[in-house]
């Protein structure tokens, strides 16, 4: 009987003790009522970096959750018609080190927002502006500006092999069946 309650007790105090992370999956809005602040930006080509009125960008950035989903929304809203996921296309390679109008996760926010001249529309009042961050944290993962411990990883029609833990075993590969 003192063993069971012991076993209890320890399985309780383990339960207890266990920490989970916190994720704020929806920041809230400072505003309050939904409406999203229209800030005005001085960006230009060359890659001048907006100033951020938030800190916005750093819980989007490093997120693993808002990554994916950034990557979900660029399937979802098209954006491999105009990038070809991400290696150019009619739009501008993603996965390079050449930005037009800088590499900044707030300077990529801003383009999506904002749009840019010749074929870039702007997405102000269509997407939220947390899908929009979050597009913009995907956007910017695709040139390897994102940690590893977050980055998503290619999708697998796009790897040159299977994945390591689908490929055959080396010991098998050199018998005959």
């Amino acid at each position: 009987m003192k063993h069971g309650a012991a076993m209890l007790l320890f399985t309780v105090l383990a339960l207890t003790a266990c920490q989970r992370e916190e994720r704020d999956t929806r920041p809230q809005s400072s505003l309050g009522s939904g409406e999203q602040p229209a800030p005005v930006t001085t960006l230009e080509p060359g890659g001048q970096r907006p100033s951020a009125s938030d800190n916005k960008a750093a819980s989007f950035e490093a997120n693993a959750f808002h990554l994916s989903e950034g990557k979900r929304l660029f399937n979802w809203f098209n954006c491999s018609g105009c990038h070809a996921n991400g290696g150019g296309g009619m739009g501008p390679a993603l996965m390079d080190q050449k930005w037009l109008y800088g590499s900044s996760i707030e300077s990529i926010h801003a383009t999506i927002r904002d749009g840019r001249p010749k074929g870039m529309p702007s997405f102000r009042d269509k997407i939220p502006d947390d899908q929009i961050w979050e597009l913009a944290a995907f956007v910017r993962s695709l040139s390897g500006n994102a940690p590893s411990s977050a980055a998503p990883q290619r999708n697998d029609d796009m790897m040159p092999h299977p994945s390591e833990n689908r490929m055959p075993d080396a010991a098998t590969l050199g018998k005959s069946p």
